[in-house]
C-alpha cells in the first residue's frame, strides 16, 4: 500500500495543526495504522496508534491529551490532529502501517510494513 502524508506547517506553540494520511492505491482497512516522527539527529519516534477498525487507539505519553488520531477506512485516510504544539513536537512525521494479523498495537518501527513520504512539521516558540 502507498501511503502520503500531507499537512505539515510552521506554527506557533500552542497552535494546533491537522496530519492526513491516504493511501493512493489499496484499502488501509486490513491495517493497524500509526503515526511516527524523527527529529534531526534522533531515532524515530512513536507518537500514536490506531486499530484496523478504530475502535482502539494508543498514544504516546508525549502527545498524550494533546494529539488525536482517527482513521476513515472507506476514505483510505488516517488522521492526527495536533493541538497545543510545543516547540519539542518539531519533526517530520510519517504515517505507517502494520500489515499483522495480531489484534495488539505495536510502537516499534520495524513492526510497520509501509510508510508515507513524511511531513514537516515546525514549531515555533
Amino acid at each position: 500500500v502507498q501511503l502520503q502524508a500531507f499537512g505539515g506547517g510552521l506554527v506557533q506553540a500552542g497552535d494546533s495543526l491537522g496530519l492526513s494520511c491516504t493511501a493512493s492505491k489499496l484499502t488501509i482497512r486490513p491495517y493497524h495504522m500509526a503515526w511516527f516522527r524523527q527529529a534531526p539527529g534522533q531515532e524515530r519516534e512513536f507518537v500514536a496508534a490506531i486499530s484496523r477498525s478504530g475502535a482502539v487507539t494508543y498514544p504516546a505519553d508525549s502527545v498524550k491529551g494533546r494529539f488525536t488520531i482517527s482513521r476513515d477506512n472507506d476514505k483510505k485516510t488516517v488522521w492526527l490532529q495536533m493541538n497545543s504544539l510545543k516547540p519539542e513536537d518539531t519533526a517530520v512525521y510519517y504515517c505507517a502501517a502494520d500489515r499483522t494479523i495480531m489484534t495488539v498495537l505495536t510502537t516499534t518501527p520495524d513492526d510497520y510494513d509501509y510508510w508515507g513520504q513524511g511531513t514537516q512539521v515546525t514549531v515555533s516558540s
